[in-house]
């Protein structure tokens, strides 16, 4: 490590494991009020005093409100730090953290509640040197896994330096500290069948079958997958519904389709094979076919490659740009703030399961990555 690296203190560790362990108790699944606020109410706690809070519109109908806090500097660059509290779990299934050893089990610990919770940590140290920065934005969401909406946020932050995201972290293969620099974009297809029922027994050939409609969709999307690609298209049929009672031939059903390439243009492809099988499937069906989802492509690999290389020589550790097939909030904003930078929250694995962990010791690695970053960009 360099003499000028930048060290978490004990202090800064212990707060941010005592800020994981809150957030990580309070449920809060998408659409979940209540839970949304009481871990937006913690998190405005732990920010910089200095901080100007105020609650602004989700992206999501139907939702509370996010949070946005600003500090204002005397120096010249302007950072925002970028997070979710929303978690996919359902109450009835939350787990509170649980510590054993080095593994800390808890649901939404590290998607994303220990990102935040490293964001949190990293505001209160950048807020002790205002000479530093113009202004320090954290901006916290409690939509980010099931939105299907515009994302509404992106023109508070024009003219911003850089963007932070704390979704989860990760080492290559090598032994580097891992950052996201690059995704995918990301949508979900809603295919719709309306056929025509009828008695399964007596007179089946009367009705038109919803499901094997929705069975041949879902087989030629398929056939598109192709990762290696050129396109590096990712085609995944991930739920399908059709059809009531056991001896009817099912007159409606839906199906959704799971799409991810390096453009978005890519998604057109897969509409169009599923809107192609309407001939083959039996007559009188009728497919529509809708794109719910779509959340574009991220690619800062060349405005991110100078900072990852002199926040490197300040860590003393090897920082690598790395890339990810899942979607976040990051990308959103890779368009607007071309030096952004995801994938600096700890790390751990699971995600979305029973099982989600946080990598104890990671917490004070990746403050320490955090730190580094930001230090270098304000420097």
């Amino acid at each position: 490590m360099s003499s000028s690296a930048p060290v978490a203190t004990e202090t800064m560790v212990a707060a941010v494991e005592a800020d994981l362990e809150a957030l990580v108790a309070i449920s809060s699944p998408s659409g979940d009020a209540g839970g949304a606020d009481a871990a937006l109410a913690l998190c405005a706690q732990r920010l910089p005093a200095s901080a100007t809070l105020e609650r602004v519109l989700c992206s999501s109908p139907n939702h509370t409100r996010d949070l946005l806090a600003r500090v204002s500097g005397d120096g010249s660059g302007r950072v925002l730090l970028l997070g979710h509290v929303d978690t996919v779990v359902a109450g009835c299934a939350h787990r509170p953290l649980r510590r054993e050893g080095d593994i800390w089990q808890g649901s939404g610990s590290v998607d994303m509640k220990g990102g935040v919770a490293l964001a949190l940590a990293l505001a209160r140290s950048l807020a002790q040197r205002p000479d530093t920065f113009a202004e320090l934005g954290v901006l916290l969401v409690v939509d980010e896994e099931w939105r299907s909406e515009p994302f509404a946020h992106v023109h508070r932050f024009s003219g911003y330096d850089a963007c932070l995201c704390f979704e989860a972290g990760e080492r290559t293969p090598t032994g580097a500290e891992g950052v996201v620099i690059r995704r995918k974009a990301a949508g979900t297809l809603r295919v719709s069948a309306h056929g025509r029922a009828a008695h399964a027994g007596s007179n089946p050939d009367a009705g038109a079958n919803a499901l094997l409609a929705l069975a041949k969709a879902a087989t030629a999307a398929a056939a598109l997958h192709d990762p290696a690609g050129r396109e590096a298209l990712s085609v995944v049929p991930s739920r399908i519904g059709a059809g009531g009672a056991i001896n009817v031939v099912p007159a409606e059903g839906e199906l959704m389709i799971d799409v991810r390439a390096d453009s978005d243009s890519a998604f057109a492809r897969v509409s169009g094979a599923v809107r192609d099988t309407v001939g083959d499937t039996d007559a009188g069906v009728r497919l529509e076919v809708e794109l719910v989802r779509s959340w574009p492509g991220m690619d800062t690999r060349a405005a991110s490659a100078p900072l990852l290389e002199a926040a490197s020589a300040r860590l003393g550790r090897e920082i690598v740009g790395v890339a990810r097939g899942g979607a976040s909030d990051a990308s959103h904003f890779a368009s607007a703030i071309p030096v952004t930078i995801d994938g600096l929250g700890p790390r751990g694995g699971h995600a979305h399961s029973p099982e989600e962990y946080v990598y104890g010791p990671s917490l004070r690695e990746r403050a320490e990555l955090a730190l580094a970053l930001a230090e270098t960009l304000l420097a």
